[in-house]
C-alpha cells in the first residue's frame, strides 16, 4: 500500500483545519457570558443554551423543522424503496428517465426549485400549509435515499427470494420478510440522511415556509439579519451537535465511506 507523504498529510491536515476552524469557533463562543461575540477566556457558561429553549420562536422553529424533517424523510423512503427495486430489477421503457428524474433534485440548484414550489402552491392554493412544505422537502431529499437505496439492491442475491416462491410464498411476504431486512440498512440509512438534509435546508425554505410553519435554520437566517449576538452561536453549536450525532449514527448503521463514495 502506498503511503502519503509529508506533503501530502500536511496539506490534508490544513484542509481538515480550514473546514473544522470555523464550526470549532462557533461551539467556543456559544459557552461565552458575555453578551457579545467573544470567545471565553476566564469561564465558560451555559447562558446562551438556555436563552435557546427559554425563546419560543426557536423552539416553535424546532419542533418544525423535526417534525418536518420525519415527515419527508419517511415519505421519500416510501418512494425510494418501490423506486429503487423497478430501477434495479426490471427493463422497461422510460427506466432511465425515471432514474433521472428522481435524481434531478440533486444537480438543480435549491434556490431555483424555492421560486418554482412558490409559484406552484400560490396557483395550488397550498401557500403557508405544512402539508404542501412536507412534499416539497420529500421532493429534494428522495435522491439521498434512492441513492442508497439502490446501493443496496444492486448486487443483491435472489436466490433466497426464489426459494420461497417457489415453496409457495407470495410477493408481499418474500418482501416483507427477506428483501426488506437484506437491505435494510440502506434504507435504514438513506432515511436518516434524507432526515439530516431535511433538518438542515435552508435555501429553499426560505420561500415556502410562512410564519406558523417557519423552521429553525430559517429561523437563525431571519434572527441573523436582525441582530448577531451568542445566541445564534448557541442555536448553531446545537444543530451542530444534532447534525454529527446523526452522522455518527448512519456511519454505525450503514458506514458513511458506502453513502459518499460508494464502497460496498
Amino acid at each position: 500500500m502506498k503511503r502519503n507523504g509529508p506533503i501530502a498529510l500536511a496539506f490534508n491536515a490544513l484542509v481538515i483545519t480550514f473546514m473544522l476552524a470555523p464550526l470549532v469557533v462557533v461551539c467556543i463562543v456559544a459557552f461565552t457570558p458575555e453578551n457579545t461575540l467573544t470567545i471565553p477566556t476566564t469561564s465558560f457558561s451555559l447562558r446562551w443554551f438556555k436563552a435557546v429553549f427559554a425563546h419560543p420562536d426557536f423552539m416553535q422553529s424546532f419542533w418544525n423543522s423535526l417534525w418536518l424533517a420525519l415527515s419527508s424523510a419517511t415519505i421519500a423512503t416510501l418512494l425510494a424503496v418501490p423506486a429503487g427495486m423497478a430501477i434495479t430489477r426490471y427493463a422497461f421503457p422510460g427506466r432511465d428517465f425515471l432514474n433521472g428524474l428522481f435524481l434531478s433534485p440533486l444537480i438543480v440548484p435549491h434556490l431555483v426549485l424555492g421560486v418554482a414550489l412558490l409559484r406552484l402552491f400560490a396557483l395550488v392554493g397550498g401557500t403557508g400549509s405544512f402539508g404542501w412544505l412536507v412534499m416539497a422537502h420529500a421532493l429534494i431529499v428522495t435522491p439521498y435515499t434512492l441513492r442508497l437505496v439502490v446501493a443496496a439492491l444492486v448486487g443483491f442475491d435472489r436466490s433466497a427470494e426464489q426459494a420461497a416462491l417457489s415453496l409457495g410464498a407470495s410477493q408481499a411476504t418474500v418482501f416483507r420478510r427477506i428483501t426488506l431486512p437484506m437491505i435494510l440498512p440502506g434504507v435504514t440509512g438513506g432515511w436518516m440522511l434524507s432526515f439530516i438534509n431535511s433538518f438542515d435546508e435552508v435555501t429553499m425554505s426560505i420561500f415556502v415556509t410562512a410564519p406558523s410553519t417557519v423552521t429553525l435554520p430559517v429561523r437563525m437566517y431571519m434572527y441573523a439579519t436582525e441582530s448577531i449576538d451568542p445566541l445564534m452561536a448557541a442555536v448553531s453549536a446545537l444543530m451542530v451537535a444534532i447534525t454529527a450525532f446523526a452522522m455518527v449514527l448512519l456511519d454505525r448503521v450503514y458506514g458513511l465511506d458506502r453513502v459518499l463514495v460508494g464502497r460496498r
